[in-house]
């Protein structure tokens, strides 16, 4: 075998960039004091990839071409006193990927900080409110975040159900553009994880399913009462 068609082989066994086309949602509330995070995708197990979060710090979403590192680097840079932004800044510094990468963060104070990199595929972008940002990768289009942040503002309740509204609009308005597979929901308080112990409030996950939106909303249910609307 020649030293080319060696090499050839080794490349073909190297592992192909992982591609979290997604959308979600990072938000802070702070009347409740929780922070959470609620993705959707066409990828098998988003939940293990996207969502961060850890009380009293802030949440996080990495997807697109997704670096899993920077959503712990995220939270250790909030942990230092950095602000959002900042903390979006330095994470990024040291990924030389960053142009591939997704990156969206919901610090303490609810301040917030979103970078969609130029090499994402389209439609790729976010847009950032009070307490929230909403961003996405190969969607059907720009409407899809329009319609995640639009919902956020305008539902009740617990924290956890206003994440899923949003992600209930971004499906209703194209979502994922390949197609539906997986969801995930996490939400953090300092002291509601099980017995009291941890932050760990949420932490539900849709790995492989026809509708996982309407499966996670269902899995939710059966520990939050889901608000009555009154229109």
């Amino acid at each position: 075998m020649t030293a080319l068609n060696l090499g050839l082989v080794l490349l073909a066994l190297l592992p192909s960039p992982q591609v979290a086309a997604t959308f979600s949602i990072v938000a802070y509330d702070p009347e409740a004091k929780q922070w959470g995070v609620a993705v959707a995708s066409r990828y098998l197990g988003v939940g293990a990839v996207v969502p961060f979060a850890r009380a009293n710090l802030g949440a996080v979403a990495t997807q697109a071409q997704v670096n899993i590192e920077l959503g712990p680097r995220a939270l250790e840079l909030l942990a230092k006193g950095k602000s959002a932004e900042e903390a979006l800044k330095a994470a990024l510094e040291s990924d030389p990927g960053a142009d591939y990468r997704q990156l969206a963060l919901v610090d303490a104070q609810g301040r917030v900080a979103a970078h969609t990199g130029k090499r994402c595929v389209a439609w790729a972008g976010h847009k950032t409110g009070k307490n929230y940002s909403c961003q996405g990768n190969i969607l059907a289009g720009e409407k899809v975040i329009e319609a995640m942040a639009k919902a956020f503002e305008q539902a009740q309740g617990p924290l956890a159900w206003r994440l899923m509204a949003a992600l209930e609009a971004g499906e209703q308005a194209g979502g994922d553009k390949r197609g539906k597979q997986s969801a995930a929901l996490l939400v953090v308080r300092e002291g509601w994880g099980p017995n009291g112990r941890g932050d760990r409030y949420l932490d539900f996950r849709v790995d492989d399913h026809k509708e996982p939106i309407p499966e996670l909303a269902r899995i939710l249910a059966l520990r939050v009462r889901k608000p009555i609307r009154k229109d």
